[in-house]
């Protein structure tokens, strides 16, 4: 009877699914042509059953490959290429690496000396893990840089709303931090680019970084403190007899700690230093499989590949299909154009609006793609404008950053969720209000620092 009424639930659930993304493509008929619209039903039905919990995470994330080609959006092989991407190989060194600090123990350490430096209350570690992970997304990708602390956050506690608020603190303090430096996040390098592709004066290294640390700071004390409500006071119990490192503990640390050094020596610093060049998915997957390799020995593929998350991967390879359908059927041009109808609204509503799209639609398509997409029409729209161009791309570029609702919207939301202690929902409600807080601080920041700077 139990399994019946289950049975229920989940029909139920998908049935909701299929109407919402049935009435997402009615209501995207009167806007776009057939392709496009069968692509927005099909995220809208994807979303709702990843929230809704109706199929596994994994399920709903390999539809396109059989709903992408049904639906002429794009065929088979351009799909499954997708579940590839070199982001993918990047995770899946860094997991095999958070497997090996579990199973040695060097969590347990690590998190005594973190619980020796920081206020051992959870607002304290929360307000330290997004510091140091936004700090660190500076200069590393956000994605690497999630996956080294979030394998050590996740044992500081034993309690699971704590466990799940370290998660998210380590994720969004990942997406807050790597807007602080041009090299941070891959949008801020596209918009570097298309700015000297157009002929502008391109923003110097050390201006950029005067011009965004303030928007910074304010997000990650308002993250800090919104994940911190109901829980500040909450001390941290860790185990204070500290014990010596043993011969594999040792050995997972020099991994670790010549991953992070081979990192920031291989990361550019235009224009005083161009970077080793090496592929960082290449670098992560490299100490990753080193573990399997003598004298390291660390892990066992037969013991240990169940602990690998694979149903993350196919959620990366659902987030990047999106994004490649979303250029492959023009929908991404046509869904931008419309910002050439708010250049009525004046500067200050456009500007708002140009922040609140780009914010959301990167919850659905990979912020990478969709700034390569929306910059050179942002240009364009602001050209006709006659109003700052430069203002008005940089307000673009960092609000692709700060998404903050859905896993597929950046990596380290991904990373999160793979963790298990987040859920869909829960991260969808933190993220709705950060997304509001992003959109609020970067208008605001643009209008009352930017403008008068740029």
């Amino acid at each position: 009877m139990h399994m019946i009424h289950n049975d229920r639930a989940v029909v139920t659930k998908i049935v909701v699914a299929l109407l919402i993304g049935a009435a997402v493509f009615g209501v995207s008929a009167l806007l776009f042509n057939p392709v496009q619209s069968a692509l927005l039903g099909i995220i809208a039905l994807m979303v709702a059953l990843w929230t809704n919990d109706g199929l596994p995470l994994a399920v709903v994330s390999l539809m396109p490959i059989v709903l992408f080609p049904a639906c002429s959006i794009l065929d088979t092989k351009a799909t499954a290429a997708n579940y590839a991407h070199p982001i993918i190989y990047l995770f899946l060194g860094g997991f095999m690496l958070a497997i090996a600090v579990e199973k040695t123990g060097l969590h347990t350490w690590i998190a005594q000396k973190m619980l020796g430096i920081f206020p051992n209350t959870a607002r304290g570690i929360i307000i330290s893990l997004a510091m140091t992970s936004g700090i660190l997304s500076a200069i590393l990708s956000n994605t690497t840089t999630t996956l080294l602390l979030i394998s050590i956050a996740l044992f500081l506690s034993d309690d699971a709303k704590l466990k799940m608020r370290f998660a998210l603190a380590i994720a969004y303090g990942a997406s807050v931090g790597g807007i602080m430096t041009p090299i941070g996040t891959p949008p801020n390098l596209i918009l570097l680019g298309i700015m000297q592709e157009k002929g502008m004066e391109a923003i110097p290294f050390f201006q950029w970084m005067w011009m965004v640390i303030p928007l910074a700071v304010a997000m990650f004390i308002g993250v800090s403190l919104i994940l911190s409500i109901g829980v500040s006071e909450l001390k941290i119990v860790c185990d204070s007899e500290e014990k010596p490192l043993d011969r594999n503990q040792k050995k997972v640390l020099g991994v670790l700690g010549g991953l992070v050094a081979l990192l920031l020596v291989n990361a550019p610093i235009k224009p005083y230093w161009d970077g080793l060049g090496l592929s960082e998915p290449g670098i992560l997957l490299g100490a990753g499989l080193l573990l399997f390799v003598p004298p390291f020995r660390l892990l066992d593929w037969m013991r240990d590949k169940e602990y690998i998350p694979f149903r993350i991967m196919f959620l990366f390879g659902a987030g990047f299909s999106i994004a490649k359908a979303f250029s492959g059927t023009g929908l991404a041009d046509a869904f931008a154009s419309y910002l050439v109808d708010l250049t009525v609204l004046g500067p200050v509503l456009m500007l708002v609006c140009v922040a609140a799209l780009v914010t959301f639609t990167t919850e659905i398509t990979s912020n990478t793609a969709l700034i390569s997409i929306m910059l050179p029409i942002v240009y364009a729209v602001a050209e006709q404008s006659g109003i700052n161009t430069t203002l008005f791309m940089m307000t673009a570029t960092i609000c692709a950053s700060y998404a903050f609702m859905l896993p597929i919207a950046t990596p380290p939301n991904a990373i999160a969720m793979s963790s298990g202690v987040v859920d869909v929902k829960t991260m969808a409600a933190y993220g709705l209000v950060f997304n509001l807080m992003g959109i609020a601080l970067i208008v605001v920041t643009a209008l009352l620092f930017w403008e008068q700077v740029l």
